[in-house]
């Protein structure tokens, strides 16, 4: 996801953890953020502040009262400049001051000041974590507004294993992309398909198409960030998704209609985005097909269910059904055929040409409208149709 235009404050803790804590902040700006880090005397043993200057191009904040340089900012305007703020490692002795309103370091006097989304990220021995004080005061801070994620179990450094090791970087900054985001989807359902479908000829070969799922996949994320429930069921080869999805995997076009059914009953929202198979072979070959076997072979081709279409025809549909059509040409004028016959609430008419790319760009259709999207990327595209459909 693309944090262009974001300003992320890191505050580091002291702890073996402190090392995958430069991996977050490469992460972080290599998204688009502007990063800037505040770290402990007792992080500083463990890493150089270099190595966070070095993957931020930012002087890392240290301490209190030496604001020298005049790059550096002082507690409060640190707490103004940032939209969100990440405490990693959180540390049981962070974490206590904090809930007890200790400031007597730099980075607790900008918690003592802070108004913007502050998510920890706990690192610890598991009998720290699990100890009734950390967990007193984790309640305390969560009562505050403040958010958790994390610790997770495993191996930890000292040899032992239990909860406390600190979330996977990609782990922590999925979890802070939804403070950044106005929750207009909160208490809402979604249910998206993305990606290709394939059809077995025979135990290797397959016949599917160029789609990427890239476009399914940025719509259940923007979506699951701005609060949605999301389930996405997603054909072979669909991108990673955002770890709060509900995904389901398939192949077929049989299998996807079955999931999707199952997950859009009752539903607020389905959107299919998925470029289903229109026909699959009749009588799949078991095993492999030898290449003598299939010299001027003729194979029967049958048709394949039209998922948005029952989808739409469901007793217990959902509330709306969002159809796409690909086309290469006349996009309207085949998304306004496609409206009527598949019973939807609206179409997407997208271009052919960027199946698989990162470029997108359509229209919205509806019974009464045909509005262009244009934009400069599939994150664009999709942040579109979700306030067209928020609109409509």
């Amino acid at each position: 996801m693309s944090l262009s235009g974001k300003r992320i404050l890191i505050g580091i803790g002291g702890g073996i953890a402190v090392y995958r804590v430069a991996e977050l902040a490469r992460l972080l700006k290599k998204s688009g953020a502007q990063v800037r880090c505040v770290m402990t005397k007792s992080a500083r043993e463990f890493v150089s502040p270099l190595t966070f200057e070095a993957l931020t191009g930012e002087t890392v904040h240290t301490e209190l009262f030496d604001l020298t340089s005049e790059r550096e900012m002082g507690h409060i305007q640190l707490a103004r400049w940032a939209d969100a703020v990440i405490i990693a490692p959180a540390t049981a002795n962070l974490i206590a001051r904090f809930a007890h309103g200790i400031a007597d370091d730099l980075l607790s006097t900008i918690m003592q000041v802070c108004d913007k989304p502050v998510l920890l990220a706990p690192a610890m021995n598991s009998s720290m974590w699990d100890s009734a004080a950390t967990q007193h005061n984790i309640t305390t801070l969560e009562q505050r507004g403040l958010y958790v994620v994390g610790p997770e179990a495993g191996e930890l450094a000292c040899g032992e294993s239990g909860s406390g090791r600190l979330s996977e970087p990609r782990t922590i900054m999925a979890a802070m992309l939804p403070l950044l985001e106005i929750q207009d989807l909160k208490g809402q359902r979604w249910v998206i398909n993305a990606g290709p479908t394939a059809e077995a000829w025979d135990g290797v070969r397959l016949l599917t198409n160029r789609a990427s799922g890239k476009l399914g996949v940025l719509l259940a994320d923007l979506a699951v960030i701005r609060g949605a429930a999301v389930t996405l069921i997603a054909g072979p080869g669909t991108p990673a998704t955002h770890p709060a999805i509900q995904r389901i995997d398939v192949e077929s076009a049989a299998q996807m209609l079955t999931a999707c059914k199952s997950a859009a009953a009752e539903a607020d929202l389905f959107i299919a985005t998925a470029a289903v198979s229109d026909f699959r072979f009749e009588q799949p070959h078991q095993g492999k097909l030898k290449r003598n076997d299939t010299a001027g072979m003729s194979v029967k081709m049958v048709a394949n269910p039209d998922i948005v279409a029952e989808i739409a025809a469901m007793e217990h549909r959902p509330k709306r059904v969002i159809a796409f059509a690909a086309e290469a040409t006349d996009h309207i004028t085949h998304a306004r055929i496609k409206l009527a016959k598949k019973g939807v609430d609206a179409i997407v008419a997208n271009d052919i040409a960027n199946m698989g790319s990162d470029r997108a760009s359509g229209w919205w259709v509806t019974e009464t409208e045909a509005v262009a999207i244009n934009s400069d990327s599939k994150h664009d595209f999709a942040r579109s149709i979700i306030n067209h459909i928020l609109e409509s």
